[in-house]
């Protein structure tokens, strides 16, 4: 067995990064493997190509509580995932910090997101909005469903109409819209 070195850095911390998170975060979420649920990383996939100015896109299987950290220093979050209660093809609206039952589970709502970043940052959380895509099947192993994708491909135009308006109330406009 060969002994293992302890290496260390001379690379000092200077304090906290002056590092600026972009003005903008997307966040989606959702499984690849399930249908149309795989339609927020499907967007992620598509955003990632795409040129943006001052705005930045995440993606995970499900929202969870390490992601208030994500929210931080943002003027604007846009939540993004599949329902199957949306209206076809997408439904947008504003979020408000709201404390549900989410925050102990394995999955959060953005709602409940938001409450526990006031709750830890003692601020209120950026202004939030949620698109919620109609999606129809959900099952293990499925490829999106032909009426999902004519959906996203209606989102995305959206998301980048949205992207070159960088007012929050113009975004508040648009709400059921």
């Amino acid at each position: 067995m060969k002994n293992a070195s302890l290496v260390r850095s001379n690379v000092r911390s200077n304090g906290p990064s002056n590092i600026k998170p972009a003005a903008t975060l997307i966040f989606t979420w959702g499984n690849p493997s399930r249908g149309d649920d795989a339609l927020g990383p499907q967007i992620y996939e598509l955003l990632t190509k795409e040129a943006l100015h001052d705005v930045e896109v995440l993606t995970d299987f499900q929202l969870q509580i390490e992601h208030i950290v994500d929210l931080e220093n943002r003027k604007r979050v846009l939540f993004i995932d599949a329902s199957v209660s949306a209206n076809q093809p997408f439904d947008f609206y504003q979020l408000q910090a709201d404390e549900d039952n989410s925050y102990t589970t394995h999955a959060m709502s953005p709602q409940s997101l938001l409450a526990v970043y006031e709750k830890v940052n003692k601020r209120a959380a950026p202004p939030s909005f949620m698109l919620s895509i109609r999606g129809y099947i959900f099952d293990l192993g499925l490829p999106m469903s032909v009426e999902a994708t004519t959906n996203l491909n209606e989102v995305m135009n959206f998301i980048k109409q949205r992207l070159f308006t960088n007012s929050v109330q113009d975004w508040g406009r648009l709400v059921n819209n």
